[in-house]
């Protein structure tokens, strides 16, 4: 959410940004926003002025009174009465403003890096560079369901029996490797300096409302009927919650977590071929990293967080390359996004396996994460990216660890969590 400040001195600028990210029907927000904060400012100097005249009337009421000037006394008494009743009407428009006021800034998007290419959706997003040689072997590599079958590793069958599509079983090898998958990017984060976190799985709704917009919210997340809790969608939610209401010592930072949850998705709209098995499911799990941050420094902690998925897949040999979110594949709170794309020597081609965004104070804003500084108050900035979500990773390191005989190569820094194997077969 924007500062109400920046939007009343800067109305041209929130609207070019809104236009840079192609979302024109927004622009009217802008000067609505402009004409209820004048009517509350207005309505709030009034009430301001009838509360300096409470005073000042209780005073003079109480030296009347003193001098036996009852008569005059009642008389102001009177005024007091009269301008209570106004000043109650006028507290309450002033909360009513303030409402529309945030319920339109919750909508108006973040102003985007100056960095960030224009561009309507993905299809516009910028390849920015490309990590270890893409090889595609001189053998088909069947479609990452096959592989995981194949060592009796997955059961979708049965899972769409139990829950329906976007579930599965995994079991056996595959169900090893996932979890040592997760263990291995835990502890690879831990090593560079990150807090481990095991956090809620369930968050409230000003908390989710905090951390995402209204759009990201209805297609993401799963509510719990009856209860004013959601499942997270990852664990960045919980972990930025963390902070909500939260004055921090500006020495203490910048908070680094590496968080591990289960994440549970809607996933709505229809999805290709290549989407089907496990690449788009309800349910998966996750390690995240966040930071919370002094606001000069989040463009040096973006660049180290992106840095940290690329040198992870390169430690289990995986081919990645970045690729830098354009301004309409953004999401309305953040200032700046890279994805990771992992090769898929099957396709060909890469897909998404991670995404770091920075989203300025934007969270801390909403959830009211302040820091207390030596030059006085302010926000702070939040930052997260994907350390590494399997089973959609597995498809990347199964791919690319294929041998021709239907063996997969476990790298050298895995083989400690798979009890030592080199390959499993």
């Amino acid at each position: 959410m924007l500062d109400i400040k920046f939007l009343r001195e800067n109305p041209d600028v929130v609207k070019e940004n809104i236009r840079k990210k192609f979302q024109d029907s927004k622009l009217v927000l802008v000067d609505e926003v402009i004409e209820l904060d004048k009517k509350s400012r207005a309505a709030q100097q009034e009430a301001d002025s009838l509360r300096a005249n409470r005073n000042k009337f209780s005073k003079q009421i109480g030296a009347l009174m003193a001098q036996g000037k009852k008569d005059e006394a009642q008389e102001l008494k009177n005024k007091v009465t009269e301008q209570a009743e106004k000043l109650q009407k006028l507290q309450e428009e002033e909360v009513k403003l303030q409402e529309e006021i945030t319920k339109r800034m919750m909508v108006i998007p973040n102003i985007i890096d100056p960095s960030v290419p224009i561009g309507k959706d993905d299809s516009e997003n910028v390849e920015i560079e490309k990590f270890g040689e893409p090889v595609v072997p001189d053998f088909e590599v069947p479609y990452h369901t096959d592989i995981m079958e194949k060592f009796n590793g997955i059961d979708l069958d049965s899972a769409r029996s139990v829950a329906g599509n976007g579930f599965y079983y995994l079991m056996g090898d595959i169900a090893r490797l996932h979890s040592a998958v997760i263990s291995y990017a835990r502890d690879f984060m831990i090593d560079r300096g990150f807090t481990y976190c095991v956090p809620p799985f369930m968050i409230r709704s000003n908390v989710v409302t905090g951390v995402m917009s209204f759009a990201e919210m209805d297609a993401m997340m799963y509510k719990i009927e009856g209860e004013d809790l959601y499942l997270i969608g990852t664990s960045e939610h919980s972990m930025i919650g963390k902070f909500i209401d939260t004055m921090n010592k500006e020495e203490d930072l910048p908070y680094t977590y590496t968080s591990y949850s289960p994440c549970f998705r809607k996933e709505k709209g229809a999805h290709g071929i290549e989407e089907r098995g496990v690449y788009r499911i309800h349910q998966f799990e996750k390690q995240e990293m966040i930071v919370v941050c002094k606001p000069e420094d989040s463009k040096m902690w973006f660049d180290k967080l992106w840095k940290n998925t690329v040198d992870l897949f390169r430690s289990l040999d995986i081919p990645v390359r970045t690729l830098e979110c354009c301004s309409g594949d953004l999401a309305d709170l953040k200032v700046k996004s890279i994805d990771v794309e992992a090769w898929s020597p099957r396709q060909k081609k890469y897909f998404e396996v991670g995404s770091c965004s920075n989203l300025g104070d934007a969270q801390a804003r909403r959830l009211k994460i302040r820091v207390k500084g030596k030059n006085g108050k302010y926000f702070a900035h939040t930052l997260n990216n994907t350390v590494v979500a399997p089973p959609r990773m597995l498809i990347a390191f199964l791919e690319n660890n294929l041998n021709a005989d239907g063996s997969v190569s476990i790298p050298a820094a895995l083989r400690p969590y798979m009890g030592g194997k080199e390959f499993i077969k």
